[in-house]
């Protein structure tokens, strides 16, 4: 089991462009487990290669975030997943963030949506869904393309958001920004 580490807002690399993955080989295979261990561990819903510092287009969900699954469904695996769609209206709901520890804020998102993809065995796969699967999906797609949770709220949540991550960082003095991570006075 390895559990990776967490890259932390206001860490730039969350910024980074990702890349399609060519070949489905053992080193991806080994960066799915690690992402399925490490979101177990943390007792996520969701997380994207890019929270770990990897710039494959990744991501994987808990078997339970579809309805009907349950603690014995298996992790959901998205290998160059598109967004292909959203609709059936909007719907605001708290979200969380395994980059933003300890901040929940509402987030208007489309109700549904279908992404398509790889699995791990190379076969393109579609899946989609409303309620927490429809937000998932779209959380974790977002990921991918460099936008985070606090780009889609206002301006004063923003400002509370970098508030509560700086004093994180300040908190959690082991996990202080990576070299050359602009500082939360700097974004703003």
């Amino acid at each position: 089991m390895a559990v990776l580490d967490i890259v932390k807002y206001p860490d730039q690399r969350l910024r980074e462009a990702t890349f399609d993955v060519g070949e489905i080989t053992d080193d991806i295979r080994q960066l799915v487990r690690d992402l399925i261990d490490t979101m177990y561990s943390l007792n996520a819903a969701g997380i994207a290669a890019i929270q770990v510092g990897r710039l494959e287009r990744v991501f994987v969900l808990d078997g339970k975030v579809p309805a009907g699954g349950d603690d014995n469904s298996p992790p959901l695996v998205f290998i160059n997943p598109e967004l292909v769609e959203t609709g059936k209206g909007l719907a605001v709901a708290e979200e969380g963030c395994l980059s933003f520890p300890g901040v929940y804020v509402d987030v208007k998102r489309p109700r549904w949506a279908k992404v398509r993809a790889r699995d791990l065995d190379g076969k393109t796969v579609e899946v989609d869904g409303d309620g927490l699967l429809g937000r998932a999906l779209q959380h974790e797609h977002d990921h991918l393309t460099g936008k985070l949770m606090i780009d889609l709220v206002g301006t004063i949540k923003k400002e509370v958001i970098k508030r509560k991550m700086k004093r994180w960082h300040a908190d959690h003095d082991g996990e202080k920004p990576a070299a050359g991570t602009p500082s939360l006075p700097e974004l703003v």
